[in-house]
């Protein structure tokens, strides 16, 4: 450690003496230098009154929840600060503040919508010895962020569409946004096409207003419109598994698509900057989680060989013999336990169903009739990490993941990517093939540019901090969900946007400064 050694004043004092007389010293007053204001100009665009509509990214999410403090970063109200630089005339920004401290985590699955005795899961933090996105429990009895009105009147905003700004709702599809039932409280609960976070502002929702339709009578002078992420990415989230959330196909996007931007383009004298979209493989939500991550011991991997792959694979070599399928299906679907890490047991609906053939002797591989282990070409959403190694009923001889197959909406088939990533392709087109039909009135924000060079170079240098493609603090990009930016992400995002309005109309807004923002928080012990 190193020593240093001041001189006080009074010592250098006393060193400047060379007589009685001393000589007077003036002082002058250090230089202040008053940094020039920050301006910018408006170009051909007019922000007086800026309108957002989106999903989750626009409406502020964090962690996997919907929280005040989100909110007040969020990508539109982090341009709108831009927008209200000297010269450029953006005027207030309103959201529908939701006014929870933690929100409603929408990536667990939570059955207290009608029992306040179990307490409500919010948002994510970085938690524990080897940190792991954990959801923060509100104390039992604490509902402020039930999104159920019945239970929590305060869910509901009170503050009238009218006066809002920022029109982006968790978790919807594009269709959502064009359609009356999305906002109806008869259908919660009932009705997939119900979305509380609408539904909310919508209120008493009696299915007559849509979000496209709400954003286009607020007023608005310029808009951003950055709709259609989860027309794949909540398919992708889920496993690809259709029940619990359909791939929408191109067609329909597109058509889509159309109504939506031709709803916010009504007013002749409104212009507007649309995103694309990135590709969601490689946020961390789809890599956090290794095709193999799966470690046993050696006695346990004896164990489960014993007791089920010997059998298993035994068995398909009798449907080879049989005729029944193939000696390479046969190679593909049987399963090997070793010490260390090894892949996961899951379904895959693409093999041959087995199940006709499981009875008598082989009635006890029946859950295995179209079982497989993950090979690396498969990819698992994040929320397969809080399944693996669990026991299904409490029975510890049934463990998901080594005895007991991953349910579908756990894993990524090739298949099942190939078509997310082809959907993307398509809603990307289309939304570059409208931005030219439009080409005077709309600005294209190329979030997939930007991402995809982000991700290559591993890291960015900007206002002096350094941002990396991941969750780690304090560099990391990404919430702790792994898929929504955290503040200084959103902040980030919001450079793009705001270059491709400059660009477009000749604007000056300054771009946003990711220093003032901050990045995941560090892990709690």
């Amino acid at each position: 450690m190193k020593n240093f050694k001041f001189i006080s004043i009074l010592t250098l004092g006393l060193l400047i003496t060379v007589s009685c007389e001393q000589e007077l010293i003036v002082t002058t007053p250090p230089v202040v230098v008053t940094p020039d204001p920050i301006t910018g100009a408006p170009g051909s665009a007019d922000f007086s009154k800026f309108i957002a509509v989106g999903n989750s990214f626009v409406a502020g999410m964090q962690g996997g929840a919907l929280f005040t403090e989100g909110q007040n970063n969020s990508l539109p109200a982090i341009m709108a600060k831009q927008f209200q630089v000297t010269g450029v005339g953006g005027g207030e920004f309103v959201q529908p503040t939701i006014n929870a401290t933690l929100g409603y985590n929408i990536f667990i699955t939570q059955p207290i919508l009608s029992d306040p005795t179990k307490p409500v899961l919010g948002r994510m933090l970085l938690q524990g010895a080897s940190p792991k996105p954990t959801p923060q429990a509100y104390a039992a009895g604490n509902l402020e962020a039930l999104p159920n009105p019945g239970l929590n009147p305060g869910f509901i905003y009170t503050g009238g569409k009218a006066t809002l700004n920022n029109f982006g709702v968790p978790a919807i599809v594009l269709g959502q946004s064009l359609i009356p039932e999305t906002g109806a409280w008869a259908g919660a609960g009932v009705d997939p096409r119900f979305s509380p976070f609408y539904g909310r502002l919508a209120y008493p929702g009696t299915g007559t207003s849509t979000i496209i339709g709400d954003a286009a009578a607020a007023g608005g002078t310029f808009f951003m419109f950055w709709l259609g992420l989860d027309d794949f990415f909540l398919h992708a989230a889920f496993g690809g598994d259709p029940a619990k959330a359909p791939l929408t196909s191109s067609g329909a996007f597109s058509a889509q698509y159309g109504f939506a931007i031709g709803g916010m383009l009504t007013d002749p004298n409104i212009k507007g900057v649309v995103g694309n979209f990135p590709d969601i493989f490689k946020m961390p939500h789809f890599t956090a989680v290794a095709w193999n991550a799966l470690p046993l011991d050696a006695g346990t991997a004896a164990s489960v060989t014993t007791s089920l792959a010997n059998n298993y694979n035994a068995f398909l070599d009798g449907m080879v013999g049989a005729t029944v399928i193939t000696a390479d299906e046969a190679a593909k679907r049987k399963v090997a336990y070793v010490e260390g890490q090894n892949g996961i047991l899951m379904n895959d609906e693409t093999l041959t169903d087995l199940s006709a053939y499981m009875a008598g002797p082989y009635a006890g591989l029946l859950p295995y009739a179209i079982a497989r282990q993950t090979k690396s070409t498969d990819i698992l959403p994040l929320s397969a990490g809080s399944v693996i190694g669990t026991s299904v009923g409490g029975d510890p001889n049934k463990v998901y993941g080594v005895s007991v197959p991953l349910p579908d909406q756990y894993v990524l088939i090739p298949t099942e990517i190939t078509a997310i990533n082809d959907a993307r392709t398509a809603f990307n087109a289309t939304v570059a093939t409208t931005v030219a039909a439009n080409s005077g009135r709309l600005a294209l924000a190329d979030i997939d540019a930007t991402m995809t060079s982000f991700v290559g170079a591993g890291a960015a240098v900007l206002n002096g901090v350094t941002i990396t493609p991941n969750i780690n603090p304090p560099t990391g990009f990404y919430s702790e969900d792994g898929a929504h930016p955290n503040s200084r992400g959103y902040a980030f995002l919001s450079r793009t946007f705001i270059s491709a309005i400059n660009a477009k109309f000749g604007a000056t807004v300054p771009l946003t400064d990711v220093s003032l923002y901050s990045a995941t928080a560090l892990p709690i012990p």
